[in-house]
């Protein structure tokens, strides 16, 4: 399912469309699902607008999405997406964070940014993050599609970003059931839901390489209950081991 020409596209233009992941009966079940999580964390005190981070309420973002349902847990680790993690990112990776977003009618967009430049100081010379993103709904320009610079990921500094880049970007497409996976160096942002009745809802899962402090502390976030029910596998990529980013070293010779 992760073909060769899948990979060329991330190496040449930092980002592929995977169809066909998830069958229509799945994908409305964890849509579904996704509704019920964003009220729940609404109901745990969680806020899923983040004022200062989108333009208004229109834009909902779920949080700790792990700790809210089984099936994001069962997304997080889904083989296609460690496959994807391991070609990007080799086998030294963890899971940095899961989030969800869902672009109501009247959403706009955030600022322009790349995943890897919020978490690390330029040069950003490598691929040391990746995004694996779950279309939940068909995904086009009109309902707020990721929109995206082809070839951003090449950037190695802010110096390299043009002044005019957002008006150089162009719309994700995809169908629901698709992933997008987007290499972490691509410069991006949330696109705005011009429609009058449609919604955009993706899942976001973060992977980054185990230097990089994650952005979601699962230690805190996760509740005994949802660490109970984890494969040893998820608590090593979750950082829940006393050892949360030391990887095996194997000296000279």
């Amino acid at each position: 399912m992760f073909t060769e020409a899948h990979k060329r596209s991330l190496d040449e233009h930092g980002y592929c469309v995977i169809e066909d992941v998830l069958g229509p009966s799945k994908t409305a079940d964890v849509r579904s699902r996704l509704v019920k999580a964003a009220a729940e964390s609404e109901r745990r005190g969680i806020s899923t607008y983040i004022e200062g981070l989108d333009p208004n309420p229109n834009n909902v973002r779920v949080f700790n999405l792990l700790d809210l349902d089984p099936v994001f847990i069962e997304l997080i680790s889904h083989p296609l997406a460690l496959e994807v993690a391991r070609h990007v990112l080799d086998d030294d990776f963890v899971i940095s964070n899961f989030t969800a977003n869902i672009a109501k009618p009247g959403s706009d967009s955030m600022f322009v940014h790349s995943d890897l430049a919020l978490v690390l100081p330029e040069p950003w010379h490598a691929p040391w993050s990746l995004n694996v993103i779950w279309c939940l709904d068909d995904v086009r320009g009109e309902n707020g599609a990721t929109l995206f610079l082809p070839g951003s990921h090449r950037f190695e500094c802010m110096e390299d970003v043009p002044a005019d880049i957002a008006e150089k970007m162009i719309p994700f497409e995809a169908k629901a059931g698709s992933v997008v996976a987007m290499e972490g160096r691509l410069w991006h942002t949330s696109g705005a839901n011009r429609t009058q009745d449609e919604e955009r809802g993706l899942l976001f899962g973060y992977y980054s390489r185990s230097f990089i402090r994650p952005q979601w502390n699962f230690n805190v976030g996760l509740s005994d209950v949802t660490k109970a029910t984890l494969s040893p596998e998820l608590h090593e990529l979750l950082g829940l081991e006393l050892a949360a980013n030391l990887k095996p070293f194997e000296g000279p010779g």
